[in-house]
């Protein structure tokens, strides 16, 4: 949720980055079906034999989809590195009444209390992690901290969508109270996909009595995100390295076996090395 540099320069970028933007996110996010996309999620947790048990969000950003899960009856804990979205998940938290556990953590050095029947992470949030060697180990947690056959969800943004579908564009987008710029670039060398996001967001007004005599103030934001590009054969050999037994795989959009062409890959692993008691 980091032009290219040193990974470590473009990561600590990346926590910055979401101070401003966590404050927006929910309102750009808006068009993503988050309703039928955690239907599918607790159709596929289901259909590999986790209906109920603890569920970790990993990279749960404002919480959205934690509370569709735990509205099916998951006990869900949420990981995610950014204090402001966290805050976010934690208001909608206070408004549902559900008992969500959220942690403040890096998902490349997460930590539980013990382990869990399944993980899931969506909305690409594995393309921020834009070192390989960085996503086996974040691979690797997952693998320890799940339950004996615990399932591992989560999607990915392919190599083909950064440099076929999106490559170097700018999209604009004027939502009133708030507004963005953003351009983008694919390096295909690299696999690094960075977006310059410029915000521009309505300032509250303290007095509300006076706002339609007072002409309204935006404050400019600008942080930069990176995402890599992965193809499904790089993330089941990272999948098989850290331990992890690759599933299956989805297209997003079709539901049917991925293809060359497929943009965003949901991806269905399984724990492997614990016996079952």
């Amino acid at each position: 949720m980091d032009t290219i540099g040193t990974v470590t320069g473009r990561e600590a970028e990346q926590v910055e980055a979401y101070t401003s933007f966590a404050a927006v996110y929910d309102t750009f996010m808006d068009n993503v079906p988050y309703e039928e996309w955690g239907e599918y999620i607790h159709g596929m947790l289901c259909k590999y034999g986790v209906e109920d048990g603890i569920v970790l969000d990993l990279g749960c950003g404002t919480g959205t989809m934690t509370e569709i899960l735990a509205g099916y009856g998951y006990d869900m804990i949420g990981v995610d590195n950014s204090e402001d979205m966290l805050e976010l998940a934690m208001e909608k938290r206070i408004e549902s009444g559900h008992d969500i556990l959220y942690l403040l953590q890096d998902m490349r050095e997460f930590e539980l209390y013990g382990t869990v029947r399944a993980v899931v992470s969506v909305c690409d949030s594995v393309n921020y992690v834009t070192e390989p060697g960085e996503l086996e180990e974040v691979f690797r947690l997952v693998n320890n901290y799940l339950d004996p056959r615990g399932i591992f969800l989560f999607d990915f943004n392919t190599d083909y969508k950064y440099r076929e579908i999106m490559g170097d564009c700018t999209i604009a987008e004027d939502r009133g109270e708030c507004s963005f710029i953003w351009d983008n670039y694919y390096y295909e060398n690299e696999q690094i996909n960075e977006y310059d996001l410029t915000l521009f967001i309505q300032e509250k007004n303290p007095d509300e009595t006076q706002s339609d005599q007072m002409p309204q103030l935006y404050r400019k934001y600008k942080e930069t995100h990176y995402q890599r590009g992965y193809t499904l054969k790089e993330i089941q050999v990272l999948l098989e390295k850290a331990g992890l037994v690759f599933e299956a795989a989805y297209d997003v959009d079709s539901k049917e076996e991925p293809s060359d062409t497929s943009e965003r890959i949901c991806v269905i692993a399984r724990e492997s090395g614990k016996q079952e008691e």
